[in-house]
């Protein structure tokens, strides 16, 4: 599993990382690591739109996001 670390960045900066890895691992899951709510849910919203089942996890000092590809 390819993990993305995020924490620390304020938006964009993590939905662009986390778009990176997702288009450098096609089909791959992800987990990112993140320390704010808001780029908790912007990150969401980005798997969300590119049919990625998600899981939040909370975590010390903050959360982390399984984002796991759907099989088409």
């Amino acid at each position: 599993m390819v993990e993305v670390d995020v924490r620390g960045f304020s938006c964009p900066i993590p939905v662009v990382k986390t778009k990176k890895a997702m288009e450098q691992n096609p089909g791959q899951p992800l987990a990112v690591l993140t320390d704010n709510d808001t780029s908790k849910e912007n990150v969401s919203r980005l798997a969300e739109n590119r049919g990625y089942q998600i899981r939040v996890e909370k975590v010390a000092g903050g959360y982390r996001l399984v984002l796991t590809p759907n099989k088409s």
